[in-house]
């Protein structure tokens, strides 16, 4: 009967050492522990997540071709050249930290060798002006066949399969009484209305319609008003956005840099510094598997940089040629640890802050608050990864970490006009492949 008992304890706990032990070699397996790779069994692994967009491509790792992409790979900690190819698109490459335990992701984004254009608009467009949302592009042309045609029209950026089918739409035709080629246009924080701004006349405009200019009333007597109360819904959004970078981040955003932009996940700055300092670690432990890429924590006047505020990483992306602020954005929002928000009615002249005396100037101001691209600045790409930028009559990309510098288009370019479509899939860019031709808005398809 003893030896029974004996022979129950010792198959129990058996029994439970191997499965402490499954257990501990199947938690240490999904770390990446205990793996067979090119050096051989190790008990310590990294992984290499490596994935693309598009995906079926190859991955290389120092050279060697070793996978395709989606795919993961199990490496001794180091650092490895990795390069990750498709035909008929432009390599990527990039060299990576593999950590013991911890997952690194290529999160590749392959651009075609030899993009298609198709034509978005066939009659000229001139006066640019996209929309806050990034979902519309107000322009003006002056070059139908019948004059009732002229004015002003708005591109909807949809992301259907096939954006050509509904067309620019006309909002306001040309008139003798209103010469649309002369005015300055603001677009709402909305963009649902559009301020038109002219020497004799100031209307609003409904931007999913056409307006009548008849039917519509001059509104100069309350522009000022009109604005201010743009500028603090402006104001309120930018406060909300800015109070989930730490403070101080928001200290260096709001006293010493211009050309503050948001990724558009609001989760990186995009910033111009403006005096010299130190960027201080502010998080520790450092965030796990954060990306490997040298960073920049030394701000130099000039200088512009990407934060990225879950990884707490900053990264150098180009040095200026000046630093002139007679062309710059400026935060409204140098307030965003106060108690309360300020109020229109409590602070009328807070607000003023985009508005000018000159009409232009209101405008333009308005306009590089919208979008880096009236400060001549790098612009946010739709996945708040890359950044799109024009050099030399040529198109190129960028990782947010100052990495692989892909051109995507090489022609001719007019007023440098280059703006991304929502989803990423395209690039509209102004041109003319004719000197008798107006300039047109094409798109530069990129999959």
């Amino acid at each position: 009967m003893l030896r029974s008992v004996n022979k129950r304890v010792f198959y129990t706990t058996l029994s439970g050492v191997v499965i402490l032990l499954g257990a501990f070699i199947a938690i240490q397996y999904a770390k990446g522990a205990y793996r067979v790779t090119t050096a051989g069994f190790r008990a310590d692994t990294g992984l290499l997540a490596a994935n693309s967009f598009p995906t079926g491509a190859q991955v290389k790792v120092n050279g060697r071709l070793v996978s395709a992409t989606d795919d993961t790979l199990y490496l001794e900690p180091d650092t490895y050249d990795v390069e990750i190819i498709k035909d008929g698109y432009q390599p990527w490459r990039k060299q990576l930290e593999v950590k013991s335990e911890l997952v690194t992701q290529t999160d590749a984004l392959l651009f075609p060798i030899a993009p298609s254009l198709s034509t978005l608009t066939f009659t000229g467009a001139q006066n640019l002006l996209p929309s806050p949302d990034g979902q519309k592009i107000l322009y003006y042309t002056a070059s139908m066949s019948a004059e009732q045609k002229n004015g002003l029209y708005v591109l909807e950026l949809t992301s259907s399969p096939f954006p050509l089918q509904k067309g620019p739409r006309q909002i306001l035709q040309d008139s003798p009484a209103l010469d649309l080629s002369q005015i300055q246009a603001i677009w709402s924080p909305d963009s649902t209305e559009i301020l038109i701004l002219s020497p004799n006349r100031e209307i609003l405009l409904q931007a999913d319609r056409k307006n009548e200019s008849a039917n519509l009333s001059d509104i100069s007597f309350r522009r000022k008003q009109l604005l201010a109360g743009w500028e603090e819904e402006m104001y309120l959004r930018e406060r909300q956005f800015m109070k989930e970078f730490p403070p101080e981040i928001v200290a260096i955003a709001t006293q010493g840099a211009q050309n503050v932009y948001f990724s558009p996940d609001k989760k990186r700055l995009l910033y111009t510094a403006t005096i010299a300092q130190e960027l201080p670690i502010l998080i520790t432990p450092a965030v796990p598997a954060r990306s490997t890429q040298q960073e920049t924590r030394t701000l130099s006047p000039g200088n512009m940089y990407i934060y990225d505020r879950e990884e707490d990483t900053n990264f150098l992306i180009a040095g200026l040629s000046d630093d002139d602020t007679t062309n710059s954005k400026w935060l409204l929002a140098d307030d965003v640890f106060a108690p309360s928000a300020r109020s229109l009615e409590a602070s009328s002249s807070a607000f003023q802050t985009l508005q000018a005396t000159v009409a232009a100037e209101t405008a333009q101001n308005f306009a590089r608050y919208h979008t880096s691209l009236y400060a001549n600045n790098y612009q946010w790409f739709p996945d708040s990864s890359h950044l799109l930028y024009v050099g030399n009559n040529e198109i190129k990309v960028i990782g947010a970490d100052n990495t692989n510098p892909t051109t995507v288009y090489s022609g001719p370019l007019a007023s440098n006009f280059i703006y991304p479509w929502p989803d990423g899939r395209r690039l509209i860019i102004l041109t003319s492949f004719s000197p008798s031709a107006p300039a047109n808005l094409y798109a530069v398809e990129l999959e």
